[in-house]
This record gives C-alpha cells, structure tokens and sequence, in this order.
C-alpha cells in the first residue's frame, strides 16, 4: 500500500492533479479521498485505469513535494 505519509495527505490536490495527467480517465469522484480510506481510493484507480495497485502506488510515492 502507498505510505499516504502527511506529505501526501497535505498535498492531495497536488497527487491529483498527476494522478489525473498521467491517467486522463480519472475522475474527481475516483480521486476522492477520505481519511482511513486510503485503499479504496488506489481500488478506484486500478479499476478505472487497469493499473496494478503496485504501479499506482509506485506513481504515488516516487512524486516529489518541496
């Protein structure tokens, strides 16, 4: 599972927005994240994108915040 550390929760807009370029069919509802529910928001995204959740998770976590 992706680490969802304070530094993404504190930054979702931002992992959204790559989230969004990189797989273009996500939605707003797909991406919507609720605390402790962090693995149905990587559900949604596998299911929509056909990813496996190890690569959204990857995605996830290689994304760099200053």
């Amino acid at each position: 599972m992706s680490k969802f550390n304070d530094q993404v929760k504190g930054n979702w807009n931002i992992v959204k927005g790559n989230l969004k370029q990189k797989w273009a069919d996500l939605t707003d509802d797909d991406l919507l994240y609720e605390e402790g529910k962090e693995d149905e928001v990587i559900g949604r995204i596998q299911k929509r994108t056909g990813e496996t959740k190890e690569n959204v998770n990857r995605f996830i976590d290689d994304l760099k915040f200053d």
